[in-house]
Order: structure tokens, then C-alpha cells, then sequence
């Protein structure tokens, strides 16, 4: 998203002298149905929609002879790298009833499209367009010689343009600790992204691999209730699960940090994107002083955030991606003899996602 996207926000934010941290509740309910913004009537520009011709006419390089299979040839195809996944057990999705520690959802992205894929569901899609945000589409796996059926989806603007992104569409994380059979026995980070959460209230319902010195987060972890309040227990990545049903054996640290940090930077540009159309909407193609001191505000702390200023620090440690096939909590645990001690493709997209940002 960043390199193509990221021109044609910022003309609508930081050249109009604003770009929001947080415009949370700034747009009322549906306001991004309406004009000046008219979400559904506009046409999306984003890449997946572009991506979704050739897909649906056959001409796509998709390989249909697995689940497995396909998830694989579709990531390629968008540029998406395996590398990125990152599983989630918590049912915070459309398709809860498929989701849990013994069948985790895989989420994968890019600077563009975010891909969900559950074993045994559906294919989720959020792609993000320069001028409206998250765009969401939904499909089944199409068997061999099936052309598929790609829906635009509505139902996820209930969390997806909620009060946690300002009632724009966008992308979401949840910090969301489960319990045994699912539902949610405690939830952090409401309303709030980006690389300035504390480590103490990130991760719930998400598995965590790899070696890395962050301490007292949630990820690997279901709960209970008890008369002496939430009770762990904790949940090995791959101890419950197949991780062959995946494409890599990773949920690694690394590709956590990034996206948050990506995700508060794409969420403060979508939603002072909306803002500001809606402001010069509202004053005729001028700012009036009031809305141009309001987004000069805003505007100095969107620089904040792109310059890291308030980043939780990262601890001192060692940090290597580590496949949960090996002994994760061991601090002497070493990568087989060949295997880079940080992932080649998840250290680019670290690096390249954050230059891109900054």
C-alpha cells in the first residue's frame, strides 16, 4: 500500500496541513456511506480489486489442486510473502465457528491486501484503497475448474469501521485473550494502535514464535475465569494443531511488530483522509481557522508517530525466528545447521515496510 497509496493520502492530509493520531468517533456512524465520501458507490482502486479480473477470468497463476496449494499461488500473486503469517485463536473473525487453538486462523500481508485464511473456511481479503480505506471481499476456495465467487463484504464494517478506527473502513487488530471453548475472557487495547501499545496488553489470542526478549505480553495464552480473577494456561504454537496445513511453521515476533507498527501508521493516513474530505466538504474547499488549527494538531502528532517518538522500547536481547518444530522456550534453542537466524524475507519486509513509512 505505502508506495502507491501513500502519495495520494498524504495530498489529502499532510498538504491540506493535517493527518490524524486519533480521529476516533470524529465521523459519525455510516458517514462513510455518504457523500462526500460514498464508499459503496465509488469505484475501488485498490489491488485487489485490480488483482480480481483476472482472478475471476481465469487468467490468474493460481494452482487449485489443494487448500494449501492455493493459499500459496494467491499470496505470490500479490506479492504477499508467506513469511508474514501470523496465526490467531481468538474468535475475532466472521467465521468464529471455525477458529480456535486446535484450528488457528493465518493472517498475511503487505503494504496493500491483507489475506485471512482459516483450514476448512473461507478466504478473507482486506485491501487497502487510497481514497476509501479498507475495501473487503470474501470467497470460497474454488475447487479445480471453478471460477470463483468473490463477494464484496458489508458485515465486517462492524468491527472494521467501528469506534477502534475512527468509523472509517480500515484494518483492525484485536488484543483478545480466549477462553477454553472460545468467547473472549479478556480484551486489551480497545480503540487504540500502533508501535506505542505496551508489550503487557498485545498478543491475546495470537500465537508468538520465534526467540526475542519481550516479556509479560499475552500471545500463547487461553484464560479462565476464577474467584481469583483470569487463570492461564498456556498454549505451545503447533501442540494442538497441524502446522503442515499451513504454508510456513511461523508466527514470528518479528511479523507482529511490523504490522502493528504498519497498521498504526495506515490507520492515522485512512482516517484523516476521511476527516479531511469531510472538512473541506463542510467549509466549501477553504479550512476555517478552527478546522485548520485542528488538524495542524493532529498533524504534529502524525509526525510523532512516523518518527517512532513514542515507540515502546524494544528490550535488550537476542531476536531470531525460531519454527515452533523447534524448542521455543529454550534460551540456548539454535536454528537447524543452513537456516538464517532471522527469516531473508521477514527482515526485508521489516526493513522495507519501515522505510517505506518513514
Amino acid at each position: 500500500m505505502i508506495r502507491q497509496v501513500l502519495p495520494r493520502l498524504l495530498a489529502s492530509t499532510l498538504l491540506l496541513g493535517g493527518v490524524a493520531t486519533s480521529l476516533h468517533a470524529a465521523e459519525a456512524p455510516n458517514a462513510f456511506t455518504l457523500p462526500p465520501h460514498s464508499y459503496w458507490e465509488r469505484e475501488p482502486q485498490d489491488r485487489f480489486t485490480q488483482f480480481k479480473t483476472d482472478f475471476e477470468a481465469g487468467r490468474a497463476p493460481i494452482d487449485f489442486s489443494s487448500d494449501k496449494a492455493f493459499l500459496i499461488s494467491l499470496l505470490k500473486a500479490l506479492d504477499i510473502p508467506a513469511s508474514s503469517q501470523m496465526w490467531v485463536f481468538s474468535t475475532t473473525s466472521l467465521q468464529l465457528r471455525f477458529i480456535s487453538p486446535r484450528n488457528p486462523r493465518s493472517v498475511y500481508f503487505n503494504d496493500e491486501v491483507s489475506i485471512g485464511y482459516i483450514p476448512g473456511g473461507r478466504i478473507e481479503v482486506a485491501s487497502l484503497d487510497p481514497d476509501l480505506g479498507a475495501i473487503f471481499y470474501i470467497f470460497d476456495i474454488p475447487q479445480p475448474g471453478q471460477a470463483p465467487v468473490i463477494e464484496r463484504s458489508n458485515r465486517c464494517m462492524n468491527c472494521h469501521a467501528g469506534s477502534e478506527t475512527g468509523r472509517v473502513p480500515n484494518w483492525v487488530v484485536e488484543s483478545s485473550l480466549p477462553g477454553p471453548t472460545g468467547g473472549s475472557v479478556k480484551s486489551f487495547r480497545q480503540d487504540t494502535t500502533g508501535h506505542g501499545i505496551p508489550f503487557n496488553e498485545r498478543f491475546a489470542g495470537w500465537h508468538v514464535t520465534g526467540k526475542h526478549a519481550i516479556t509479560g505480553h499475552w500471545g500463547n495464552l487461553i484464560g479462565r475465569l476464577s474467584p481469583q480473577g483470569v487463570q492461564t494456561e498456556s498454549v505451545v504454537p503447533g501442540e494442538r494443531f497441524d502446522v503442515n496445513k499451513y504454508p510456513v511453521a511461523t508466527s514470528d515476533i518479528l511479523t507482529h511488530l511490523v504490522f502493528e507498527h504498519q497498521l498504526g501508521f495506515v490507520t492515522r493516513l485512512v482516517e484523516a483522509t476521511y476527516r479531511t474530505r469531510a472538512l473541506l466538504e463542510e467549509d466549501k474547499g477553504r479550512l476555517t481557522p478552527a478546522h485548520g488549527a485542528e488538524l495542524d494538531k493532529v498533524a504534529d502528532a502524525f509526525v510523532r508517530y512516523i518518527l517512532f517518538a513514542d515507540e515502546v522500547k524494544l528490550p535488550p536481547g537476542e531476536w531470531r525466528a525460531i519454527p515452533p518444530s523447534w524448542p521455543i522456550s529454550s534460551s540456548r534453542a539454535r536454528p537447524p545447521p543452513g537456516v538464517p537466524r532471522c527469516a531473508t524475507s521477514i527482515c526485508a519486509l521489516a526493513s522495507s515496510s519501515t522505510a517505506a513509512a518513514i
